[in-house]
């Protein structure tokens, strides 16, 4: 269960070298994300979010814009936290709609994850 950007990224490689090595890999991860995407390698397994591609797209982007916005040290830090809450509160609704998609948890259940 992959959070996305770097971490995904680096895991990614791990994953390609597990399937190699004749390894079943198991990716579950939210229909909408920056990075995660569906690969011969492994198997994926989606689920749905409240949010639209364009909306992650726009917070990651006002998060990352604020380190070269002009102000003062005391600004910069608020609009951070400010861009930090946003990302936060998505990926708490993710991890919310993937514990509460009965499906896939049955079948995680079942498939001993």
């Amino acid at each position: 269960v992959p959070m996305d950007g770097s971490h995904w990224l680096s895991m990614r490689e791990m994953l390609d070298i597990l399937r190699q090595k004749g390894h079943e890999v198991v990716v579950v991860a939210p229909e909408i994300s920056l990075h995660i995407k569906p690969s011969k390698n492994f198997v994926m397994k989606m689920y749905s979010v409240p949010y639209t591609q364009e909306e992650m797209e726009k917070d990651y982007k006002a998060f990352f814009q604020v380190s070269f916005e002009e102000g003062s040290f005391f600004q910069r830090v608020l609009r951070s936290m400010e861009g930090m809450k946003r990302l936060t509160d998505v990926w708490v609704s993710t991890c919310e709609q993937l514990l509460q998609n009965k499906e896939l948890i049955r079948y995680l259940e079942e498939s001993k994850f």
